[in-house]
């Protein structure tokens, strides 16, 4: 008996992210798998020099395979891969829905190893990031954006924004691995995030 798909999943790390065990991302994959649902979890290319290019070809790639609602979950740098994604797409939204957590903010593209992602020559208020109003959750302490995401981001690109008092860059070492929320919102997109407890 073959299974139909009615949605997959597309989870999408940051630079220096090897998919470790302990990050709530992979948590989130291991979380989803067992709803019996349809989930991309791949590794980047070369996530310690990461191109552009060789991401965004990946992510199309996995993309292409993505059936029913697709729902992308990206963070840090996966979120800036996904501006671009998106920005190439011709205006016609790679998913239905998306959710960016933690995108580094215009300071941290001075950092070499991601200058090549930096967001500055897209027009924001222009991307289409999904069919429907995508969603950001942030904290007002990430160091990797101190200017603030839902300004520099949730604004322009039109986001229902979750903020996450204290969460800092809400990764492994800011207490992120499972993370309950972010599994409610895959499976119904009402739910708001919420910083863990």
């Amino acid at each position: 008996m073959s299974t139909v798909w009615n949605r997959s999943f597309l989870i999408l790390h940051g630079v220096e992210n090897r998919r470790p065990a302990e990050h709530w991302q992979y948590d989130l994959a291991q979380r989803l798998r067992e709803h019996r649902e349809q989930v991309f979890y791949p590794q980047l290319p070369d996530p310690d020099r990461p191109v552009l290019a060789d991401w965004t070809g990946a992510i199309e790639a996995e993309l292409a395979m993505m059936r029913g609602e697709r729902i992308v979950v990206c963070h840090s740098l996966g979120c800036v891969a996904w501006l671009h994604v998106s920005a190439r797409g011709g205006g016609a939204p790679a998913a239905d829905r998306v959710l960016l957590v933690g995108p580094p903010g215009p300071a941290a593209f001075s950092w070499e190893a991601i200058a090549g992602f930096t967001p500055a020559s897209l027009d924001l208020t222009r991307l289409k990031l999904a069919v429907t109003t995508p969603r950001l959750a942030c904290s007002e302490n990430d160091p990797y954006c101190p200017e603030g995401a839902a300004e520099v981001f949730g604004r322009p690109l039109g986001c229902d924004v979750d903020l996450l008092t204290g969460a800092g860059h809400v990764s492994v070492p800011d207490g992120y691995g499972p993370w309950p929320s972010v599994l409610a919102w895959c499976l119904d997109p009402a739910v708001r995030l919420t910083a863990k407890q």
